[in-house]
């Protein structure tokens, strides 16, 4: 009886890990921009984790705030000050979200396929409903997630000094690249 009880329970953990492919990154790469004709801010990040269920197209990602570096130091600096990201209170940005057409998408066929994805994008002290277009593309086993959007920055609490707000744009655009390894 022992052994029909371990045979079946391995058997069933072999069939849900086998319909529940689950990708990982923890070098994904997030980028934003903010374009004025003052003044050009872009950052990168390339230490964004994120994890996707090829099953079910939930996705998460999380980002240390401080992991992003600029061009200039003088604009990381203030990047992570209080009045603009305040890394210290609030280290971490994440997205937690779903892929709504994961079912469109071959896991097993290289192919880029057109995605779309809702979730909810939390910065600073304030999350919000984020739908955004994308790519997945799958070559070799491997996939990548491409996808670029905007928000506001004033929707997520991100201000910054009275004096210099003419050089930020109330728009960024942020792009999201991540490779992903199967588990």
């Amino acid at each position: 009886m022992k052994k029909i009880i371990t045979s079946c329970f391995t058997v069933f953990f072999f069939i849900v890990t086998g319909f529940s492919q689950t990708y990982i990154t923890r070098n994904g790469n997030i980028s934003f921009s903010s374009h004025t004709a003052l003044e050009d801010i872009k950052a990168q990040n390339n230490e964004a984790v994120s994890v996707l269920n090829a099953s079910t197209g939930d996705l998460e990602f999380k980002v240390a705030v401080k992991s992003f570096h600029f061009a200039k130091t003088a604009m990381e600096d203030h990047f992570n000050d209080d009045d603009y990201m305040a890394s210290e209170k609030f280290p971490k940005a994440a997205f937690k979200g779903k892929i709504t057409n994961i079912s469109a998408v071959d896991f097993s066929k290289d192919d880029s396929y057109p995605v779309s994805v809702s979730g909810d994008l939390t910065i600073r002290d304030v999350t919000k409903p984020v739908t955004a277009k994308g790519t997945i593309t799958v070559k070799g086993g491997t996939v990548t997630i491409n996808s670029t959007f905007t928000i506001k920055r004033r929707d997520y609490n991100v201000i910054g000094e009275a004096f210099v707000q003419k050089k930020i744009s109330e728009d960024i655009e942020i792009t999201v690249n991540c490779q992903y390894e199967s588990q």
